[in-house]
């Protein structure tokens, strides 16, 4: 883990396509780096008062790379 982003987050997995993107939600992200037709993990921090959360992309306890998206983007569960 490299932060406690990592710990308290919602985990999500995904399979990287040829074009090393993901889908979530009908939301395309490229993820630089990450190995073709692999799982990767996503590791997603929202943030309720600034309505961004921060995607983190995790390949066997690799760190590939971030994105903020905002919220309303990935239509996460609402509490």
């Amino acid at each position: 883990f490299k932060s406690t982003k990592d710990i308290f987050c919602l985990r999500v997995d995904r399979m990287v396509d040829s074009y090393r993107k993901i889908s979530i939600n009908n939301l395309e992200l490229k993820v630089p780096g990450a190995p073709l037709h692999e799982r990767i993990q996503l590791r997603i921090v929202p943030d309720k008062e600034s309505g961004v959360s921060e995607v983190r992309f995790w390949h066997k306890d690799n760190f590939l790379g971030n994105q903020k998206v905002k919220n309303s983007e990935l239509n996460l569960v609402r509490f």
